[in-house]
């Protein structure tokens, strides 16, 4: 278990807490290992009823590590954010999240996972995949659009706009955009509500609401194609530029 994730238990709600706030929380293999690992043990755990997701400091998470990513790209170790995506995706039980400030990538991706959503006014939603060469993940490029338009995803996932966590829920991406103070406050009222409610109900409403099997193959599509970028000529391009702090030029790939 590694100190950037805390995670702990009470009253039936397991807490998962990205613990990075210096770098942003940017989620590393480690980090995710670590709640993959959580994650499963959450699963089999009945005491364990449900699982809020939540972060220090003022951002939720700028995403992947892209020190990990540019490794990858190299030869390296793969990234670990596959098998938190796997396991996040499957997740039976309900999951609550809570979003302080800036939501990047996989950031903003997990939360289309989430049961439910908590976000404050002005974070900072944003999918820039396209800006690093790369493509959406975790079954965002289904659900992103199921859930707020293609315009305004492709303009999400290809030209790095983003949304303010008002936005959010105006779009229905989030329940409720608070001040930044009140979010995780809301978000574990939810979770103690959640916990108490009966977990087979709950559990077999969650199953009822989403095509895990189409989801689940989405994202295994989507990971398949985020490897082949990872290793491509613009990927490394777009990581070159990331490590030497200029903007990358993609324009003779």
């Amino acid at each position: 278990m590694t100190e950037l994730v805390k995670i702990s238990e009470a009253n039936g709600v397991m807490e998962i807490v990205w613990n990075r706030p210096d770098k942003k929380n940017a989620l590393s293999n480690a980090m995710y290992r670590a709640a993959t690992a959580a994650l499963a043990r959450a699963v089999e755990d009945k005491s364990i009823r449900v699982v809020l997701l939540a972060s220090e400091g003022d951002s939720f998470t700028s995403g992947n590590d892209l020190a990990d990513f540019a490794a990858a790209s190299m030869g390296g170790e793969a990234p670990a954010a596959h098998g938190f995506i796997e396991a996040i995706i499957q997740f039976p039980k309900p999951i609550v999240a809570a979003v302080p400030g800036l939501a990047v990538g996989v950031g903003t991706t997990m939360l289309l996972h989430c049961d439910l959503v908590f976000v404050a006014n002005d974070a900072k939603l944003t999918t820039p995949f396209v800006n690093l060469a790369l493509v959406p993940e975790a079954a965002s490029s289904m659900l992103m659009p199921a859930r707020i338009g293609h315009a305004r995803s492709f303009a999400m996932f290809a030209l790095g706009d983003g949304i303010t966590g008002t936005q959010a829920a105006q779009l229905g991406l989030a329940n409720a955009a608070l001040p930044k103070d009140e979010v995780i406050p809301a978000a574990r009222e939810a979770a103690a509500k959640l916990a108490l409610r009966p977990m087979g109900a709950v559990m077999a409403a969650k199953k009822l609401m989403r095509d895990g099997e189409k989801i689940l193959a989405q994202s295994r599509t989507e990971s398949a194609i985020f490897g082949e970028r990872l290793r491509s000529a613009e990927a490394m391009e777009a990581f070159a530029a990331f490590r030497e702090k200029r903007a990358p030029d993609f324009s003779k790939l």
